[in-house]
Parts: C-alpha cells; structure tokens; sequence
C-alpha cells in the first residue's frame, strides 16, 4: 500500500554497483530504511545530491510492518534547501547534528513531535543568516525533551551544580564525576532558557562553548546506550572558532 509521508535523510550507504540504501527518520512511520535503485545511473529519477544528511524530503513509500527494508515510488527535496548545502558553517554543523541524530534517535514508531522538532530546526538553520555560534548547543538541549532526559530545572534558581547523571540542578556539589560547576552551571542555564530566535544574543567564549559541548555530549552518552564518540565535533569546534 502507497504512503505519502515528509522525510528527513539520516544516512545513504551504497548497495551494489547503482543502487543505496537510504535510511529516512519519516513523519509517518518514524526511522525506515528504503532501497533506492539506480541512483548512480546517469539519468536517474532519484539522485545522489537529493540524498544528503538532514535534506527534507516528500516521499511515497510502499510500507510493510514486517519488512526491514522498504521501497520508494516517488521522492522529492521538499522544501529545497537553500543555504545549507553550499555555506560552509552550516552543513559542518548539519554533519555534526546528523550524527548525533542518527546515534540517539531509535524508534521504529511514529514521533510527530520529535520529527516536526528536527524538521523545523533544519529548516531555520538553512534560513537563518548569521548568529549560529550556540545553535549546535541550543539543538543538543532542546532534542533532550524528545529523548527523555531534559533537565529538571525546579532548584535552578539557587543551583550552584547541575547533576548530569541525575538531570537536576542542586546547591551541593554531587558525588558523581559528571557534573557542570560554576561558571558552566548558569551558562548552561541560559541555555536552557533560550530559543533559536534569541540564542545570538547569549555571549559565550569559544572555551565556554567548547566546554559546554564535551558536557552535553557526555550527558547524552549517560543516558543513551551506545552514543559513542562523535566523530563531527573536532571538525565543527574548529569552523566555529
């Protein structure tokens, strides 16, 4: 049975001599795998360039419960990415980004919320002209609201710590070596407190956000199995400095 459903292209790994498979986190059906044959061909329908990490996609799918590989009838870039695929700063911060989603993002299940979270986060960062220094930051905390472990900020106000393993902010220095301590503690804060639209005007040093990067990512590895390094990082701290 034919499915209309947006997509947004995690990962394209080659599959014989013409043909990829591609895995889409899709609106409709959550994370999928589809193969595409042909694409290497000259005249191919459905190109290599239409596949890149994070370009958003309108797709018809056959969809099977049971099959761990599905296949495509139509494909489209929808809406086509104007910035991000040619400015140097985003699509090192769109790499860096996909691969922190491909590492935390699981569910075979449908997630409108977390699609429609992701979807609109590519779409602002192909828009948005200038102010990016804080929004690889911004992402990483507001995708923890979909993941499950957002920070409980009910003792932020007087907190002198945040508590990475437990995810709360507290007065005392925690017992675990994963902690965030002053100054990172209230810069961490106004993460939390800021939007796309207004992080550009939180001020923060290139170490302070290098700092906050390596926490963030080893909060994710806490409390999601098997995150992993990421590979991006070294790469993305370097454009943005």
């Amino acid at each position: 049975m034919l499915h209309k459903t947006r997509a947004i292209v995690f990962k394209t790994t080659d599959y014989g001599e013409s043909s990829v498979i591609v895995q889409l986190f899709t609106e409709k059906f959550g994370i999928q795998s589809y193969i595409i044959n042909g694409v290497k061909k000259p005249r191919a329908k459905i190109t290599g360039n239409m596949l890149q990490p994070l370009h958003l996609l309108d797709v018809v799918v056959y969809h099977k419960n049971n099959n761990s590989i599905q296949r495509i009838s139509e494909l489209k870039n929808s809406p086509v990415l104007l910035s991000l695929p040619y400015d140097v700063i985003k699509s090192c911060i769109a790499i860096f980004l996909n691969e922190v989603l491909y590492k935390a993002v699981k569910q075979q299940g449908t997630d409108e919320s977390l699609f429609g979270f992701v979807f609109s986060s590519i779409e602002w960062l192909d828009h948005q002209a200038e102010g990016l220094a804080n929004l690889h930051l911004l992402f990483l905390i507001q995708l923890t609201r979909y993941l499950g472990f957002y920070p409980d900020t009910t003792f932020a106000a007087n907190a002198e710590y945040f508590d990475m393993k437990n995810g709360v902010f507290t007065r005392y220095k925690p017992d675990s070596f994963s902690y965030l301590s002053p100054p990172h503690t209230r810069n961490f804060y106004n993460l939390l407190e800021c939007s796309f639209e207004n992080s550009p005007q939180l001020k923060l040093t290139n170490d302070d956000r290098r700092y906050l990067l390596n926490k963030l990512l080893e909060y994710y590895a806490l409390h999601i199995e098997s995150f992993g390094n990421i590979r991006s990082q070294a790469v993305l701290e370097e454009v943005l400095s």
